[in-house]
């Protein structure tokens, strides 16, 4: 891949993608019967969320990105509830998130077998050293899993560390060679932009559905939820989601489904 599809990209993104009002919204009520119901019914943003500006048009422009195509996946591939979370590394929100909920929802969710998780970072075009840092955790995924998950929980934690660095590439660099990764391999994946295109699809998908803010999470089947909502709202939506699809899978005598 050409260097110049990376100056493509970064046009794009900055003509495409207005920052809006940033960091903002309010704290959502603690989870209820209700409000489970209402978040699995319509869509919603009752979390706080980095507000983006969304250009309608785009939603309908180009010919659909595959999900397969783009971001990690976790847990079991038969499991009844798919989630779909589209986030930027920079979103201090998304952050509030995996430092929150995430570790929970893992282990009484996506361990447990009852959720897939497909996390989709892609670049909202709000934050400078975004795209360094996703592809710096798009390029150790593609050597190791296990790297990866690392780095993903250090570009969480030092968020405020990558985002105010005059040299992202760099700091980010020291950090993956921490990892026990192949570091030519790593440093040819961010020579060559080889992970380029996934990190442009998965900005196309949010554009094609129509992401308003960062977190959103998208339960198959069910409108986006956008937000990083309190955790037992989480636990209420996913717990309802999955007794719904089991009684549905009861009925029918379906088993499992194709994973997001």
């Amino acid at each position: 891949m050409k260097a110049g599809f990376r100056a493509f990209f970064v046009f794009a993104l900055t003509a495409t993608l207005a920052c809006a009002s940033g960091d903002s919204g309010s704290d959502a009520a603690e989870g209820t019967e209700d409000i489970t119901r209402s978040l699995l019914a319509q869509p919603a943003g009752d979390g706080v969320s980095t507000t983006l500006a969304v250009d309608e048009s785009l939603a309908s422009q180009g010919p659909r990105v595959s999900v397969a195509e783009v971001g990690f996946n976790r847990g079991d591939t038969t499991a009844l509830v798919k989630v779909l979370e589209m986030s930027d590394y920079g979103c201090g929100y998304c952050r509030k998130f995996h430092e929150e909920s995430f570790g929970p929802i893992l282990e009484e969710f996506i361990e447990a077998g009852m959720v897939e998780w497909k996390f989709v970072p892609y670049i909202t075009g709000m934050f400078e050293n975004s795209l360094a840092v996703t592809e710096a955790a798009e390029c150790a995924y593609a050597q190791s899993p296990d790297a990866f998950e690392v780095l993903n929980g250090r570009l969480w934690a030092d968020q405020a560390a990558w985002k105010g660095s005059s040299e992202p590439e760099a700091l980010v660099h020291g950090w993956v060679s921490e990892l026990g990764v192949d570091m030519t391999s790593f440093d040819a994946c961010l020579a060559l932009d080889e992970r380029i295109p996934r990190i442009a699809s998965a900005t196309t998908l949010a554009q094609q559905l129509g992401v308003r803010g960062t977190p959103t999470f998208v339960v198959i089947g069910w409108p986006p939820i956008q937000g990083a909502l309190p955790l037992q709202v989480f636990r209420d939506v996913l717990a309802a989601a999955h007794n719904e699809l089991q009684s549905l899978q009861e009925g029918s005598g379906e088993v499992g489904g194709a994973g997001p």
